[in-house]
């Protein structure tokens, strides 16, 4: 028999999202061996997955299905980035991502109802909430993408160029995800903000100097957030030389959209103190 550790009960419990008395039970009764303390807590009914419904969903992975003419872009959750890198886990996402390719969803609602009876069995089978986040179908002129490991992934549509140009800017845009397309973008309100928190910043350094001067300090700092913030102003990744407008122009393109995902972003992910949990645990069972 296998030594019960307080490793492999939080191994089991993050797999299962059980109680933590649950796991360490499940793993005397199962001899220590995690994989089979999970098939009996299965077998059981202990995990359900109506039971995961409201755990925090923010690992996962982004997946990618494209031609050269539309991409589908899509997220989804699971609690730990372990299950992320599990093959039943990919599996629901590759063939999720495929259905909403071949029926050319938009939104993410449709694909979610068709999909959940095979959500449900991943969760009872694996222990964990697993959600369709949200996906975004792309097509223009010249679609190209890149995915960044599961974590990141980026679709990039282009008037005029081609596919590998599109896949060089989609590349771009997964290491520096800007926020607009265009200086033009930026709205007026975004702009104002910078002035305040530039003038802040440097109140000593253009204190006592003429109106001029701090304007022009002021319109050099401007000129740098939008370069910062539009992806067409800023320095192409892998030639700094030139600007990512100019690289799309010099390439016979013009930049029309660009979509851009990360794993949990937006998703407040609880912070859990398992320390106090096993103190927590242990003083109501001496009650």
């Amino acid at each position: 028999m296998a030594a019960i550790t307080a490793a492999l009960v939080k191994e089991l419990r993050e797999r299962t999202g059980e109680g933590m008395m649950d796991c360490k039970k499940a793993l005397e009764k199962a001899g220590g061996d995690i994989e089979k303390a999970i098939d009996d807590m299965r077998a059981s009914g202990a995990i359900k997955a109506a039971k995961k419904a409201g755990n925090v969903a923010a690992e996962g992975a982004i997946a990618i299905k494209a031609d050269d003419k539309s991409a589908v872009i899509l997220e989804v959750n699971s609690q730990t980035d372990f299950l992320a890198l599990q093959d039943d886990f990919k599996n629901f996402v590759a063939a999720s991502v495929e259905k909403a390719f071949a029926e050319k969803l938009t939104d993410a609602a449709p694909l979610i109802a068709s999909q959940e009876a095979a959500r449900e069995a991943l969760v009872a089978k694996v222990g964990e909430n697993v959600n369709i986040r949200r996906l975004t179908r792309i097509e223009g002129d010249v679609v190209g993408s890149y995915l960044h490991g599961n974590k990141i992934g980026v679709v990039v549509a282009l008037k005029g160029g081609d596919v590998e140009l599109a896949k060089d800017i989609a590349m771009h845009v997964a290491a520096s995800n800007p926020e607009f397309l265009l200086p033009s973008q930026v709205s007026a309100e975004a702009i104002e903000r910078e002035k305040a928190v530039f003038m802040q910043l440097n109140e000593d350094k253009i204190k006592g100097k003429p109106e001029n001067i701090v304007e022009n300090m002021v319109k050099g700092r401007i000129a740098k957030f939008l370069a910062e913030a539009s992806l067409v102003e800023q320095a192409f990744v892998k030639n700094p030389e030139i600007k990512v407008g100019e690289l799309a122009k010099k390439g016979g393109a013009e930049i029309v959209s660009f979509t851009y995902f990360k794993v949990g972003e937006g998703i407040e992910k609880p912070v859990d103190n398992f320390a106090e949990e096993v103190a927590a645990q242990l003083a109501a069972a001496k009650q």
